[in-house]
């Protein structure tokens, strides 16, 4: 906890050694130092020594406790009721906490609220406290009208009942308040399916009413009764279908009536008669109303204003979750003002309320995951960001929480997270994250998480401790805080995408952390985004990899392609497909079992969304550059959903697909089972009609290797099928269909023009005229080990002209001055001998056109290669 005066308390407590000695401090200004504090943070100081036990026992530090953010059971309560004793306020959120109120021995308790208990829960909580004068409960659906009877008849002294979500209020028990609550002077039965208006005419005492989101309402009846109420100042009909008739009988027949609220009222706002209704000097607010001078031109009495604020925060909140269309207009005009206003209230309830509304109100109706840039602009205009800032600072968790959700939530706007880093919200972020209360550390690490997304954003968040505070919470937090470990993970997740913080992370220990959250939570959020950070960390650098191993992420992600859930099993596919790009981090994937499991996840995916799809081919793909692991791909059976794949519409599918039939089809062994699971036809269509340059041409490869490797009419494989049989295949009439789609690609890439003209011109400019159309730039990437380079040279000696010119071609591509791995697959070209056999080639008179031009381009390429090699050295 950060203290504002903190100097000031220093100084009181410096001794004259120098050292500040924070026992010495007298216990008054102790007290108000623990006022300060949140009740885990009171908790753990009062652990700290005899003397501040004594101070953090004081009955007027607990006086109301909030327990809506913590796990709070009945062996907490038991510890904590010797300080209960004076307790007046709990807030509770969830059954287990409603139950471990009766173990607090607050004899002296006069308001409760929360939500998720039970009829009997309540009845024994009501059958305890006696002195009762505030209940609010929901919404509720388990609560019955039973339980507004045991209220009546327990608590006499009872001012303020608000109930919600109640699916029957009884005329039985609402009778039951009038006879037993005669100070019972607020009353809410809110989003309830019946309430008997009738018999709320009998509850005199009421001076504030309402009813809102009520579904059930005989309006014409209500209205007639509840005008003869003597008391009733302020009522609430919002969201109901309230008629202008029955608004204006209200108005225009109760004597005490001051304020009707009728917010989002359908009926009545599709009236056009509802602007001549005659008021008698009383306010109707609706969304018809300018509301926003409600608080400075209309005057009234506190008590009034009090009710006033409340319900419009609830209300609108209400509205905000509801998501009603049409209502963009209102939010921008006066809703986020309002709630802007509502902020400011020192009423403990409104300004929770109002920030949780602001949350909510600013995301596009269309979905609940895309901030409106309108209604955040308007935040930010009108001064939000620093105001709720302000209120993320402040003691109380309520206030607290839903001030940093709303923080949270407008951060994902890119204006607004640059407002809130401009005033300090990532500090603020960091520090809240620490928090204890599982609300307030996923409402600051969400904020972080958002604010991750802007690259401009996570130097500052690296600067202020944030790589270190999210990993730490991580490690802290157990495995069912889904929220905080999710938030944390996908913030973590989003630094790992810059190479310099993914660094960072590794060296923090993020990745062996992120290995252990995907085995022990299985949150499929949490998996995901843990996933996706591995993903990220494995990306950047090969140094990432080997720490990916030692910390067993290797083992977590292929557990998770065993996931129920496709989103996971994706991202797990994706991460070892990055991991598989380098040797050791293959092989590694291999022994732990890897090939079998992504071969599994291949079979199970044949209807599986294309990304899934994709992720998993580029899986395989990585592990297939490795022969054995190549082998061991044909053996388990992934050569049928990589056929599979190879046929999908998608070219970001079948694009890597063919990628992998390539490196399989190097492997005698699984040509068979190419041709076999009907591979040819698939690889040709590939080959001829691909949208894809680079899909069409790994066709090709793949189609040529199987030429190649597939020199007898009779083959079988060495190993079995995933079906375990053995048969003997024909492979004159694929060669044959292989040939000639090999054939007319190379004619697709080549300008028959251009290349007559280069044969008889020796000349520069006739061969770039020629290659123009040959160069493949999305191939760059493209690596091939010395065997394949070792094949495409004898290639060039075969007897088959079409694969002579492909191999030539091919060679070209991996040769290209531009690619990534050219000066490498030049390297293994001269080791090989491959000039004197491309010289061959290129002054044969023998040999088609094709060949001898791409020969001489592939020749000038290995000159490029040299040139720049020595003049490194």
């Amino acid at each position: 906890m950060v203290f504002k005066n903190h100097s000031v308390w220093r100084k009181v407590a410096m001794k004259d050694n120098g050292f500040v000695d924070w026992t010495s401090l007298p216990d008054d200004a102790m007290i108000q130092l623990f006022s300060l504090l949140n009740y885990h943070d009171r908790a753990n100081l009062s652990a700290t020594c005899k003397a501040w036990r004594i101070v953090g026992a004081s009955k007027c530090l607990w006086t109301s406790l909030d327990i809506r953010g913590y796990k709070f059971n009945i062996t907490m309560a038991v510890c904590l009721s010797p300080r209960c004793v004076n307790l007046q306020q709990v807030r509770f959120r969830g059954a287990e906490s409603a139950d471990a109120i009766n173990h607090l021995n607050a004899m002296n308790l006069r308001d409760i609220s929360g939500d998720s208990i039970t009829d009997d829960t309540l009845t024994m909580l009501v059958s305890r406290h006696k002195d009762l004068r505030c209940i609010q409960v929901g919404p509720d659906d388990k609560v019955t009208s039973g339980s507004i009877k045991a209220i009546a008849f327990y608590c006499p002294k009872l001012k303020q009942l608000r109930l919600s979500g109640i699916k029957d209020v009884l005329a039985d028990s609402i009778n039951a308040l009038a006879n037993y609550c005669p100070n019972l002077v607020d009353i809410g039965f809110i989003d309830c399916l019946n309430v008997d208006g009738v018999a709320l005419g009998h509850v005199l005492s009421v001076r504030f009413l309402s009813v809102a989101g009520t579904s059930n309402m005989k309006w014409d009846v209500a209205s007639h009764v509840w005008c003869k109420l003597p008391e009733l100042i302020g009522l609430d009909v919002s969201r109901t279908d309230i008629s202008s008739t029955a608004v204006s009988m209200l108005l225009s027949s109760s004597r005490s009536l001051k304020v009707l609220c009728a917010l989002n009222c359908p009926v009545l706002e599709q009236d056009i008669t509802v602007n001549t209704v005659k008021t008698e000097g009383k306010l109707l607010l609706g969304l018809f109303s300018d509301i926003r001078n409600v608080f400075s031109d209309w005057g009234c009495s506190n008590e009034i204003m009090t009710w006033l604020k409340w319900i419009l925060s609830h209300t609108l909140l209400r509205i905000a979750k509801s998501s009603p269309q049409n209502l963009d207009y209102f939010w921008l005009k006066q809703g986020v003002a309002l709630f802007l206003s509502l902020l400011q209230c020192s009423q403990e309830d409104i300004p929770e309320m109002a920030a949780s509304g602001l949350a909510t109100c600013i995301f596009a109706n269309e979905g609940n995951a895309i901030i409106d840039p309108g209604k955040a602009e308007a935040v930010v205009k009108n001064g939000g960001i620093p105001l709720l800032l302000d209120l993320a600072k402040s003691w109380e968790e309520g206030i607290q929480s839903a001030a940093t959700k709303a923080i949270s939530n407008l951060s994902a706007d890119p204006n607004a997270a640059k407002t809130v880093s401009d005033e300090g919200g990532i500090g603020i972020f960091i520090e809240l994250a620490r928090s204890k209360n599982r609300q307030i550390s996923e409402a600051a690490t969400g904020g972080l998480w958002n604010l991750s997304v802007g690259e401009e954003h996570k130097a500052a968040i690296t600067e202020a401790g944030g790589i270190k505070t999210l990993v730490d919470i991580i490690s802290d937090w157990s495995s069912d805080s889904d929220g905080v470990l999710e938030c944390s993970a996908g913030a973590l997740a989003n630094l790992a995408a810059n190479k310099k913080y993914s660094t960072e992370i590794a060296i923090a220990g993020g990745v062996q952390l992120l290995a252990t959250l995907i085995n022990n939570c299985k949150f499929r959020g949490v998996q995901e985004q843990a996933t996706r950070g591995l993903v990220n960390l494995a990306a950047h650098s090969v140094r990432n990899g080997p720490n990916a191993r030692e910390a067993g992420a290797l083992e977590a992600l292929i557990q998770l392609t065993c996931s129920p859930h496709e989103g996971v099993r994706q991202v797990a596919a994706g991460a070892l497909w990055h991991l598989s790009l380098t040797n050791v981090n293959r092989e590694a994937i291999a022994a732990a079992g890897g090939v079998e499991a992504l071969v599994t996840l291949a079979q199970s995916s044949l209807n599986a969304s294309q990304c899934l799809q994709g992720m998993v081919a580029g899986a395989l793909w990585g592990l297939s550059m490795s022969k054995a692991n190549s082998i061991a791909i044909g053996r388990e059976g992934g050569i049928p959903p990589l056929i599979v794949f190879a046929h999908s519409n998608s070219h970001d599918v079948h694009e890597v697909a063919a990628g992998a039939l390539w490196n399989l089809a190097f492997d005698h062994s699984n040509v068979f089972w190419i041709v076999e699971e009907g591979g040819i036809p698939v690889l040709a269509r590939l080959c001829s009609s691909s949208e894809s340059r680079k899909a069409r041409f790994m066709a090709a490869l793949a189609l040529a290797y199987i030429c190649y490797g597939s020199r007898t009419n009779e083959f079988a494989p060495t190993g079995t099928s995933s079906e375990n049989t053995s048969k003997s295949v024909s492979l004159d009439e694929a060669r044959t269909t292989a040939l000639k789609h090999i054939e007319a690609f190379i004619l697709t890439s080549s300008d028959p023009q251009a290349f007559a003209a280069a044969v008889v011109s020796s000349s520069r400019a006739a061969l770039d005229q020629a290659i123009e159309r040959a160069y493949i730039l999305e191939t760059g990437f493209l690596r091939c080990s010395e065997a394949e380079i070792g094949r495409f040279i004898t290639m060039l000696r075969s007897s088959s002209s079409i694969l002579k010119a492909f191999a030539a071609f091919a060679l070209l591509q991996f040769t290209d001055p531009q690619g990534r791995n050219a000066v490498y697959h030049a390297s293994l070209m001269l080791d090989a001998g491959a000039v004197k056999v491309l010289r061959a080639a290129a002054a044969s008179a023998n040999e088609p056109v094709e060949v001898k031009i791409f020969a001489k381009i592939v020749l000038r390429n290995l000159e490029y290669h040299q040139q720049e090699t020595l003049y490194l050295v």
